[in-house]
């Protein structure tokens, strides 16, 4: 900057020779000063560029480092369950006639419909017996800290579940024979492999 500021004033000091040397000088000095503001901005994002590139607090091999204290989310559970049925030829053509004509998008739509309405013409019913065997209707997860809180207060849980039951993925086949009674799944039960031979001759 000094050096900059000492060849502007050089420059704009008396002429030597007339005033057309004058008038150029003011207009080399002008377009000089014109420079020295483009190269200012230039200059600060350089170094702005260059803080980026600057491993900060927290980061490992310029890459941010999770802290401690932060968790991974648990996955979602999926909200369907794939299964599997045998259906007649003909009884398969009709589906696909049906899709043809553009009654439902694919077979999947048709025999999702079909039990939606069978469903709902026994609706009551459904509703009498899931009061009377006494269901939890829907999701229910069973984590590692429920089981384990469970065992401390010495109680023995029975999950009843008509939906979607899920035993979590860190819960070892002990505590799940320590801390769970009996199992009773309408719907789909998810456990590891080792967690569900843990409880099979509990699991009606």
């Amino acid at each position: 900057m000094i050096e900059e500021a000492r060849f502007a004033r050089n420059l704009s000091g008396p002429p030597r020779c007339g005033d057309r040397p004058r008038r150029e000088t003011a207009r080399l000095r002008e377009r000089l000063m014109q420079v020295i503001g483009w190269l200012h901005p230039l200059k600060g994002a350089r170094e702005h560029l260059d803080n980026i590139h600057k491993p900060s607090k927290g980061m490992v091999d310029g890459c941010f480092a999770m802290p401690a204290n932060v968790h991974e989310l648990r996955p979602k559970a999926p909200d369907t369950e794939k299964i599997t049925i045998n259906l007649g030829y003909v009884d398969l053509g009709h589906v696909d006639l049906m899709v043809q004509e553009g009654f439902y998008s694919n077979r999947t739509d048709f025999i999702r419909t079909a039990i939606r309405n069978q469903l709902e013409r026994h609706v009551e019913v459904v509703r009498q017996s899931t009061a009377r065997k006494k269901l939890d209707l829907g999701l229910r997860n069973y984590t590692r800290e429920d089981l384990e809180a469970a065992r401390r207060a010495g109680e023995m849980l029975q999950i009843n579940v008509l939906g979607l039951a899920t035993i979590a993925q860190d819960v070892t086949p002990e505590l799940a024979r320590a801390t769970i009674a009996s199992v009773s799944v309408l719907g789909a039960l998810h456990a590891t492999p080792a967690v569900k031979a843990a409880l099979a001759d509990r699991t009606r």
